[in-house]
């Protein structure tokens, strides 16, 4: 049984537990091999695949030493690197190098694209940033690791920055978070009518069904993001539907969070994607120095914002940083999910004093009702 409480849960729910290696057979059969080499053939109607990511690997970065982590190594902590460089400043990276960083490591990070989180809009990450400037030793952005060597007692890394010049640093440890890769290369796969795109997906429909009948993906396998509660939704809707029932995964809000410190989070719409599709939206930011919560806690560098459709006054987008942004941003989504208005946001009683009146704040900013910021509504 998996251990721990999972254990426990599945025995209640009467699951047999498998643990070895699956290949298909054909759409209906699955050969398992266990640890000790015996085989099991289960058969089934339908069956769920949800065989999630790996972290991707750079060729040039591919050095067989223990002084190269992936994110899955760089969890098992046995000792804490005097120096670590993080290659890539994605939401991995940074939540990995703020950790190292806290336990004292030297922490360098080294991101190809001029800003840190790639997709995120700018001003969420801004506050970030300048925090992550006094933790970490150096943030280098639009700068390559053009190579690694291992010297024994490090690994040289030459960085590159995007004008052509180049530095060389050994580091203790070097952590490379530069996405991850579905595990789509399923034995057996090519035996069913299951069809993989290009980019490694496996590829299914609002009801998680692949070309093959029998056959049902979830989670990272079947596409961006990978956020394990995007995948557990996805799981219920295929169950549901194998079930009978009338469904189909079409969120309107998948709430995404970089648990950093300050936390970045953010749902629907963003800034950059409006911009890059031409949407027009009205952005409504309340900052956190004019929260009286916010500032008791010394964490007046937060900021939350909505984007409000111009026209009909419907809440797109929601997005927040700050200390517990993770916390708050399922409002957001319910916001978005359920087509909520400004005023509906505005009018909605929050507690005072809390983070979570910034919210509201927001959505009054929009209407130039804000108590604790003055900002006329304008046009």
């Amino acid at each position: 049984m998996p251990p721990g409480g999972l254990g426990i849960l599945s025995k209640q729910r009467k699951v047999t537990y498998i643990q070895g290696r699956a290949a298909f057979e054909n759409s209906t059969t699955l050969q398992v091999t266990k640890a000790d080499g015996s085989t099991q053939s289960l058969s089934f109607d339908r069956i769920i695949l949800a065989t999630g990511s790996r972290p991707a690997i750079v060729p040039t970065l591919n050095l067989d030493t223990p002084r190269m982590m992936d994110s899955t190594g760089a969890l098992n902590l046995e000792d804490i690197p005097g120096t670590l460089l993080v290659v890539g400043g994605g939401y991995i990276g940074l939540e990995l190098g703020s950790v190292y960083a806290a336990l004292g490591a030297r922490v360098t990070v080294v991101e190809m694209l001029p800003g840190l989180l790639p997709g995120a809009d700018r001003d969420l990450v801004l506050p970030l940033h300048k925090r992550l400037e006094k933790l970490f030793e150096s943030i280098l952005l639009n700068t390559t690791v053009a190579a690694v060597k291992d010297e024994g007692n490090g690994i040289r890394a030459m960085l590159k920055a995007q004008d052509g010049s180049t530095q060389e640093k050994i580091f203790d440890r070097v952590l490379v978070s530069v996405g991850r890769k579905p595990n789509s290369e399923i034995p057996g796969l090519e035996k069913t009518q299951v069809k993989v795109g290009s980019k490694g997906f496996i590829e299914v429909t609002h009801q998680l069904q692949t070309a093959d009948p029998a056959i049902y993906a979830i989670g990272d396998v079947v596409g961006e993001p990978m956020l394990a509660h995007k995948a557990m939704h996805e799981g219920r809707t295929a169950v549901e539907a194998i079930a009978g029932h009338k469904v189909a995964f079409e969120p309107a809000a998948i709430p995404a969070v970089v648990f950093t410190d300050p936390e970045v989070a953010w749902c629907g719409l963003t800034e950059t994607q409006a911009q890059k599709e031409n949407i027009d939206v009205k952005v409504a930011k309340f900052p956190w120095a004019a929260s009286g919560r916010a500032v008791t806690i010394d964490r007046p560098e937060g900021m939350t914002k909505l984007l409000i459709d111009p026209e009909t006054e419907r809440v797109l987008g929601v997005g927040i940083v700050g200390a517990g942004a993770g916390e708050m941003i399922a409002e957001g989504a319910l916001a978005i999910e359920m087509a909520a208005l400004a005023h509906d946001v505005a009018h909605t009683i929050h507690p005072h004093p809390t983070l979570s009146e910034t919210v509201m704040e927001s959505a009054e900013v929009f209407f130039g009702t804000s108590t604790d910021i003055y900002r006329p509504k304008r046009g």
